[in-house]
């Protein structure tokens, strides 16, 4: 646990670049699960870096509904929320053709609604805390000013990929 903690520390301090003035298009997004950084790139070039943190189950792919984890493969950022229990979020096109036929398989709900977000609403002044701690559903949670960032600088559309 002290490890991970680290890890999290480390990546708050990561460089962020100067998002603002990044003028060229964000053409992919990485999730490095294990590192909880997130990078915003245009083509080889990172333009963001941002810290998360994900559910309470995070290590493996997402299997099912309700196991606490977050897909991993490539999904695209297909839609965006603005009146969000949370602060802003982007929709990850989870479940894909593979994960519905995966779970079909094994016959469970391979559950959705996987979201890149920020706080709870109201609740952004806790970030410097919760961001510490794995709390969502197997989402992945931001702080405010960070969803932001990733709000004004990522398009519907954007390829995601999400790395163990």
């Amino acid at each position: 646990m002290r490890f991970r903690s680290s890890l999290r520390l480390i990546a708050f301090l990561l460089p962020v670049g100067s998002p603002a003035l990044a003028a060229e298009p964000v053409t992919l997004v990485v999730v490095h699960k294990a590192e909880r950084v997130l990078e915003l790139k245009s083509n080889d070039t990172t333009l963001h870096r941002v810290a998360f943190v994900l559910g309470g189950s995070p290590v493996g792919r997402k299997e099912r509904e309700g196991d606490g984890r977050t897909p991993e493969g490539r999904y695209v950022l297909d839609w965006r929320n603005s009146a969000s229990g949370y602060h802003r979020s982007l929709h990850i096109s989870y479940p894909n053709a593979a994960d519905l036929a995966q779970a079909k398989a094994a016959g469970y709900d391979p559950g959705g609604m996987i979201m890149i977000h920020g706080q709870r609403n109201y609740f952004g002044w806790l970030a410097p805390l919760v961001q510490y701690f794995d709390w969502t559903n197997g989402c992945i949670a931001v702080a405010n000013s960070d969803m932001d960032t990733i709000w004004d600088m990522v398009s519907d559309g954007t390829p995601i990929e999400i790395e163990p």
